[in-house]
């Protein structure tokens, strides 16, 4: 093989390596967007369920706080009915 094929044939395989290369390259900024748009998506959901999981939990409280008044006022008369 003469020097000068070798020269053609090395430099055909880096330009085909460039080429790839800068495909992949593309492919990959295009996909970024995406990825990006998701992140924001995942990012909304996760407040939204935040916001939900504080409401349910104010709830909670509430619930909790009038059973434990209801309660105390059956022991009371229950205590009253008692004497």
């Amino acid at each position: 093989m003469s020097r000068c094929s070798k020269v053609v044939l090395g430099l055909s395989v880096l330009l085909t390596a460039v080429h790839l290369k800068q495909r992949q390259d593309r492919q990959a900024a295009l996909q970024l967007p995406a990825r990006l748009r998701d992140g924001v998506i995942r990012d909304i959901e996760r407040q939204n369920w935040k916001k939900e999981n504080i409401r349910l939990l104010g709830e909670q409280i509430l619930l909790t706080e009038q059973l434990e008044a209801e309660r105390e006022k059956m022991v009371l008369a229950k205590g009253s009915q008692e004497t």
